[in-house]
C-alpha cells in the first residue's frame, strides 16, 4: 500500500501552501528548485516544511488537503504547533 502525505509549506512571505503528493522527498525538491514555475510556491522561495501527515488512502489524503486549504491562518498554525485543542475554537465564526 503506497503512503500519501498532506504537507504544508512556509513560504518566504509569511504564507502557506498546503499540497498532497505520494513522494514527498521528490516535491520538496521539486518546490525548492521551482520545478514548476507557474506553482504558487515558484516566486515563494524559499520554503520550510512545517508539517506533513501520512494516509494510506490517497482520496482521504485529498480530502484533508482541500480542507485545510479552507482553513484561515491561524487555523493552519494551530495545526503545525500541535495545538489540537485550539482547533475546533478556531472554526468557530466571530460575530461583531
Amino acid at each position: 500500500m503506497q503512503q500519501s502525505y498532506v504537507y504544508i509549506l512556509k513560504c518566504s512571505d509569511g504564507t502557506y501552501y498546503t499540497g498532497v503528493t505520494s513522494k514527498l522527498t521528490q516535491r520538496l525538491f521539486q518546490h525548492d528548485i521551482g520545478f514548476f514555475p507557474d506553482c504558487y510556491t515558484f516566486k515563494r522561495r524559499p520554503l520550510k516544511l512545517v508539517f506533513y501527515c501520512e494516509f494510506t488512502d490517497i482520496n482521504i489524503a485529498f480530502e484533508k488537503e482541500k480542507q485545510i486549504k479552507k482553513w484561515s491562518k491561524a487555523k493552519k498554525e494551530a495545526l503545525i504547533n500541535g495545538d489540537y485543542d485550539a482547533l475546533p475554537n478556531l472554526a468557530k465564526k466571530k460575530f461583531s
